[in-house]
Parts: C-alpha cells; structure tokens; sequence
C-alpha cells in the first residue's frame, strides 16, 4: 500500500527527530513497519492459531527488538525527554514488575510482567517515531489486512470447507475441541456470526469498530481516495454486523455519542462549556441505563443470553478470590496461566476453560488489588483528559494565514480510540494486554509529546 507525505505537512504532525526534509520512502518505511506491528499486536490470536504459541513468541520477541533498537536510534538523533512521559503510565509499569516481590505465582508473573514491556516498548516507539497522520495511516494498514484477511477467510470456510475450521495448532487430545477454540464456525452464508481470522465474535467486532473509527476520519482528512475510503467502510460496517457481537455493539454506541458530545462542545464557546458538560456526563449515564435495561431483549436477538454470557458469575468468582487479598492483589499475570493456582479450573464453561475476567477493572483488582485499580484508573484519567483536550480545545495562539488554525478530523483520532478501548474494559480484559494495551500506552504517550496537531490539514492521497 502506498503513502506519501507531503513537503508542506505542518511541522506539528512531525515529531522532532523528522522534522528534517526526509525522503519519502523514509515515511512509507516507517508507516509499513508499524502497520505490521500493529497488525501483528491487533491480530495476535491469528498468529497463535496459525502458527502456535512458540512461533508467535518468537515473533513477537523480534518485533520487539526491532522497536527497540528504532526507539534507541531515534533517540540518538533527537533525544526525548523521557520526564514528558506518562507518569501514570510508568507507575503501572513499575506496579506490575514490583508485584513479584509478593506474587503468589512468581514464575507467571515474571512471563506477565515481560509480555507487559514487550507490548510497552512497541507502543512508546511508534508514539515516539511516528506522526499523527503516520499513526493514523499505519492504524489504517493493519485493520485493512485484518478486515480483510478475515472475510476472505470466512469466505473461504463457508463456500470451500463448509464446516467447522479448528486453529490449526491447537490438539484436542481426542476428548474434542470446545466451541469457543474454533478458529471459524463457518456461518458466514448463514448470516453469521463470524470470527475472522482472529477467531473470536467480539475481537473481530472490536476490530471493525476501530476500523469505522480510523477510515471515517482517513476520508474526511482525505488522505485517501473517496472511493477507497467509502469501500473499506463499507467493508468495516459488513464486518461489523456479521459477528453480531452485542458487547461491541455497545461499545459502538458508546463511542458514537462520545463524538457527538466533541462535536457539539466544539461549536460552544469556551465560557459556555461548563454548561454543557453536566448534560454530556447524564447523557452518557442515560446511554449506560438503557443498554442496561434493554439487554434483555438485545442480547437474545443477537445469540447472547441476558447477563452478557456469563460474565456476570464470572466477575462475581473473581472478585470473591480478590478480596483475599485486596490491598495489593495476588500479582500481575495478564492472561491467567491455567497451570498454577488459584487459576488453574477457575472458571470453566460448556468445557472451556477462561483465562480473563472479561472485564478489566474485575482482574485489574484481582491481580493489583486497590492500588492497581487507583494507578490505572489515574492513566486512564490523565490520557482521557489530554485526548479530550486535544478534540476539542485547539491553541489560541495557533493560527493559519492570520486566522485562527481549524480543528482537525484528526484530533479526534486519540479521543474516539480511547474510549472504544475503554468501553470494552467493562466486557473484556483485552486492555490490559497484547494490542489494546500497546495502543493504550501508544496514546499515553503522544499526547504527552505531541499534543495537538494544528495546521491544515495534509491532503496527500494514497493508493
């Protein structure tokens, strides 16, 4: 896929180090090779089906060198102050790594705690080498392979095999594969619901809700062609409402009235805004409310039962394991380690054994306890704040030709992502690690360093 920067891009959309006339291919460089880290991060569970675990680990351990050694080159050339940073952000880090001192599972934490800074260090170098605009096309690049690899995928199930598709690394030992490891149920001529190559509903829904988030504001920046940009919505909407997935169906309507609360606040004056903000905080409770109070009609419709399948035993075994120990928690593992108590058989459904708590704040105070749920919820606060910031309250002094500077689609970039990972929070654990946490700490970052990409907007097409 191709991509272009233009000689005139405003310099707030470069970070320092680029500042400098580069060559084009330097950026299509860059673009490609965080569109792969991304993909690889977003689509972890399709590498792990395809490939299995080892190799999986082997690339990411790869990549991850690769970030390494880009950030430390990066540096050289321009070099960050590292006290700009997140704070909340490092604070995590250091919790997470400093749990080994009481860790009730040493071993795991200590493969928890290196998946974390594997994944940090991914984020940090594409926050610290990319541009808006770079970080907007390489989101593009992996949600376009991911979202097309994956009908293509289900295509192929459906009309070729025409039966169940089990991940190929997975052996069932001869007792049989449960449901939920299909890699595709192959529904996708029945109307779904469809998995992708992902090979899960609600990851490949989440995708796709990304996706919407990342095209939209591609097409209105223009970067690229108007028919490119409504086909690979189109594609993002077909994926959308094939996995039928009624938890990202929230998250979608979350999401979208957290734009319109941006947009409104927008054409608001700033001594009026006070105002407005009582009405956009009751209206976001009012959506909450009446997701609530309809999921027992929604969720049947959509294959779902009406406690969010489940998840409501499974919050409450969980958080009656962490009140044992609530202060600091039994230890960071990310995903539970099956092998070692107390998760081993913890929660078992249908023969399938979770390895999450399928929400995050629910294993956040299981594994950190109360002072893992404060220094997360302190990162979630601040880069909330600055994104929110970012969205809708341009530089005064910022202006264009004498006038002004106009707000950007852009700038709505960090806000809508954010509160998409936020939202599926409340279902999944998935922000906690592999993609959605490199993301996290992706947007921690830059909006600490970069905050505001001002100027007009850059027009430059791509193929």
């Amino acid at each position: 896929m191709k991509s272009s920067v233009r000689s005139d891009e405003p310099l707030l959309y470069r970070p320092a180090f680029v500042a400098a006339a580069e060559p084009p291919s330097g950026a299509r460089a860059r673009v490609r090779f965080a569109g792969f880290v991304l993909f690889t991060a977003l689509g972890g569970d399709a590498w792990q089906s395809l490939l299995g675990w080892p190799a999986f680990i082997a690339l990411v351990v790869g990549l991850t060198i690769a970030c390494a050694v880009v950030l430390v080159r990066s540096h050289r050339l321009s070099p960050v102050r590292w006290t700009r940073c997140s704070k909340p952000l490092a604070a995590f880090l250091v919790l997470c790594t400093g749990s080994l001192l009481w860790s009730q599972y040493t071993g795991a934490t200590a493969l928890g705690v290196t998946a974390q800074w594997l994944a940090a260090i991914a984020g940090v170098t594409l926050a610290v080498t990319l541009t808006w605009l770079e970080i907007l096309r390489a989101l593009g690049v992996a949600l376009r392979w991911l979202l097309g690899l994956s009908l293509l995928f289900e295509v192929y199930v459906g009309t070729i095999i025409r039966q169940p598709l089990h991940a190929l690394w997975l052996f069932s030992g001869g007792q049989g594969v449960p449901p939920e490891y299909e890699w595709s149920s192959a529904e996708l001529l029945n109307g779904g619901p469809i998995q992708g190559i992902v090979g899960n509903r609600n990851l490949l829904a989440f995708l796709a809700l990304l996706a919407l988030i990342v095209f939209a504001i591609e097409g209105v920046e223009r970067t690229r062609g108007a028919v490119n940009s409504i086909f690979w919505l189109a594609v993002a909407l077909l994926a959308h409402s094939l996995t039928r997935s009624a938890t990202v169906l929230m998250a979608t309507v979350g999401v979208a009235f957290v734009l319109l609360i941006a947009l409104l606040i927008r054409r608001v004056p700033v001594h009026k805004r006070l105002v407005i903000y009582p009405f956009g905080i009751l209206g976001l409770a009012g959506v909450a409310y009446a997701t609530i109070t309809l999921s027992d009609q929604l969720f049947p419709l959509l294959g779902r039962g009406d406690d969010l399948t489940g998840r409501v035993d499974i919050w409450n075994t969980v958080l009656n394991l962490a009140w044992q120990h609530p202060v600091f928690g039994w230890g960071w593992v990310s995903y539970w380690a099956p092998w070692v108590e107390p998760f081993k058989g913890l929660i078992v459904i249908d023969g399938t054994e979770y390895l999450q708590a399928h929400n995050a704040w629910v294993d956040l105070f299981l594994q950190l306890g109360f002072v893992g749920v404060f220094v997360f919820g302190c990162l979630i606060a601040a880069t909330t704040v600055r994104c929110w910031w970012m969205a809708v309250d341009p530089t005064p002094s910022a202006t264009v030709g004498g006038r002004p500077a106009p707000y950007q689609a852009i700038a709505l970039l960090p806000l809508l992502l954010l509160a998409a990972l936020v939202i599926q929070s409340l279902t999944e654990s998935r922000l906690l690690v592999e993609g959605n946490f490199l993301l996290l700490v992706l947007l921690a970052t830059k909006v600490k360093l970069d905050p505001l990409p001002l100027g007009p907007p850059p027009r430059a097409v791509v193929g």
